[in-house]
């Protein structure tokens, strides 16, 4: 059988209530309390998306995504109430792709939620994630830097480094628009698709992508924050 969305989670009146907020708009879900349970959910049934809690009582959502990620590629969204940037940085670093704070908005999340599916589904149906086909040649930033999305890879100072689809087509559009101050709003809405991604996801990609193109990833030379607004590219080698 097939499901748009797996709740794993251990709290079982919040579980129950998302399930049935989303199956009245339309959603397949259903929630498990356990990895193993999850695990075993999965390898039955096709799941397209999987909302993922960090604490699970003896387990834990970050061992469990490492262990999604080996056999399955659905998208994989933290829901916790931890807050951290350690624990947004860890769970986007081993393969989630978002993070959503407790208590949360069901409206919200369903809005995420179906962004994800019909990103998922666009994909599938050929539609170009990065734009047009032109935009999938190797993008020459300058001699130092060269961002290839075909590959999803970045070639920085002659060292070939792989990129995340969301860090390739962040830096895709980053690149693509050089000089000019872009808000984090602009980004949400160009990259992820929506305008409720949080800035705790924005914050942690921008991080990656510094750590594997800067050569001072704490003094920038192409992503520049504006504080208070979003970021500014500059294509100057470094």
């Amino acid at each position: 059988m097939k499901y748009d969305c797996l709740i794993v989670d251990d709290e079982r009146a919040l579980s129950e209530s998302t399930c049935e907020y989303f199956t009245l708009f339309g959603l397949r879900a259903a929630w498990v309390a356990s990895a193993a349970e999850c695990l075993t959910f999965v390898s039955q049934h096709e799941v397209s998306l999987i909302l993922l809690d960090i604490n699970l009582g003896g387990d834990s959502g970050f061992e469990l995504c490492t262990r999604l990620r080996t056999n399955w590629a659905m998208p994989i969204i933290f829901i916790s109430a931890r807050t951290s940037d350690d624990d947004v940085l860890l769970a986007l670093g081993i393969g989630g792709d978002d993070y959503v704070t407790k208590p949360y908005s069901l409206a919200v999340l369903l809005a995420k939620v179906k962004a994800v599916l019909k990103r998922q589904q666009d994909a599938a149906g050929g539609v170009q994630a990065l734009g047009t086909t032109e935009e999938f040649d190797p993008l020459v930033v300058n001699p130092n830097l060269i961002i290839d999305p075909s590959r999803m890879a970045v070639t920085v100072r002659g060292r070939v480094m792989d990129l995340k689809a969301m860090e390739c087509k962040l830096l895709v559009y980053l690149a693509q628009n050089p000089g000019r101050v872009i808000t984090k709003e602009e980004l949400f809405r160009q990259v992820w698709g929506d305008l409720i991604t949080s800035d705790n996801t924005l914050n942690v990609h921008i991080r990656h992508l510094r750590m594997k193109i800067e050569n001072d990833p704490k003094n920038p030379a192409y992503i520049h924050t504006v504080w208070g607004v979003g970021y500014r590219f500059t294509g100057t080698s470094s």
